[in-house]
């Protein structure tokens, strides 16, 4: 079996916040891990899915990247969710991370 090299371990104490929306056509629980990790991006978790992905609140603004990521049936649902998340979501703040 191939030896890995711990490229690092880390423990931190994370805030979490856990957010549900719901439209007419679809309801989107999330868990939003906020992380001094990642550059300062919070990990967003779908709930439903298990689908994850760093993210903030400049990433968002693409509705086609959150189509992708979150697995979406429509770009209305992708449009409503990068709005949600760009109110939701911290602004970028670059920190050295290594």
């Amino acid at each position: 079996m191939d030896r890995y090299d711990n490229l690092y371990d880390v423990s931190e104490t994370a805030q979490v916040r856990f957010m549900g929306l719901a439209s007419d056509q679809s309801r989107h629980d999330f868990g939003i891990v906020f992380t001094h990790r990642f550059y300062g991006k919070p990990l967003v978790i779908c709930m439903q899915t298990g689908q994850s992905t760093i993210l903030s609140s400049e990433d968002a603004i693409d509705p086609n990247t959150l189509k992708r990521i979150f697995r979406l049936d429509s770009f209305a649902e992708a449009e409503a969710l990068a709005h949600f998340f760009q109110e939701n979501l911290p602004a970028l703040q670059f920190d050295d991370q290594y």
